[in-house]
């Protein structure tokens, strides 16, 4: 596996092994953002860390938004991730990637390409609940004539749907607020990781193909169905990196 991972290129990230013993892979150049979605304690965190210290080991920086403040502890250091806990600053750093996401689309277009832009990951830990509080905090701090819905929400919604063209991608961990991100934000997730989750996700995520049965008396931990293309499903044990591993690969230490 080691040198699996030494041999991806830098667009690339491993998710585990498939059930006939070959690398499941994602490429952010082609399916630019991913959603991971599992139970409680089903190791959704884990694989976001898996992911994420891929990407950081060739060279992208992270904005890392863990309001529960224990999932990627591993990062809080690191000097290409900035990681944010609080509300209020979970909700000034994603609309402050607006400015980010400008720049980058005026960069691609002088230029003609996104060469030479850097790889910048958002990874957005348990997203359902942060989601909600961002919700919440918005309409304590909106003041006369600022938008009912948080520029936070805008602004997300403009990186799932312009961000894959200038190296911007999401990793999100959860089920997407219906009412936030809409239809059309959840079909951005071009890759999916489904874990033990309910049928009507299952269906939302992977409507062409038949539901995952699941034993849920016997939850196969570490086993994963990855979704790709919307019709392309693989069995997958997830490739588990503790947070020294994660460190350790992130900042090229092993």
């Amino acid at each position: 596996m080691r040198e699996t991972l030494d041999a991806l290129p830098a667009s690339m990230a491993v998710i585990g092994v498939g059930t006939d013993g070959q690398p499941v892979a994602v490429g952010l150049d082609g399916d630019p953002h991913v959603l991971v979605s599992t139970c409680g304690g089903g190791g959704s965190s884990t694989i976001l860390r898996t992911l994420t210290a891929q990407f950081l080991h060739h060279g992208a920086h992270a904005l890392v938004l863990d309001m529960k403040r224990i999932s990627q502890p591993w990062a809080r250091e690191l000097p290409t991730v900035t990681y944010r806990a609080d509300v209020a600053d979970i909700h000034d750093a994603l609309t402050g990637l607006a400015t980010e996401l400008r720049r980058r689309i005026d960069v691609a277009d002088r230029h003609g390409s996104d060469v030479g832009l850097l790889r910048l990951v958002v990874v957005f830990e348990n997203g359902d609940a942060t989601l909600r509080r961002l919700a919440r905090h918005w309409e304590t701090v909106r003041g006369p004539g600022d938008p009912r819905v948080s520029p936070a929400f805008t602004v997300l919604t403009d990186v799932l749907f312009a961000g894959g063209m200038v190296r911007m991608n999401v990793l999100f961990d959860g089920d997407p607020i219906l009412s936030v991100l809409g239809p059309e934000g959840r079909e951005q997730f071009s890759t999916v990781i489904l874990g033990q989750v309910p049928t009507s996700t299952w269906r939302r995520f992977a409507p062409a193909v038949g539901p995952a049965l699941t034993d849920r008396r016997r939850p196969h931990r570490g086993r994963v169905h990855v979704v790709q293309g919307g019709d392309t499903v693989r069995q997958t044990r997830v490739l588990s990196m503790t947070d020294p591993e994660g460190l350790g690969r992130a900042t090229g230490v092993s």
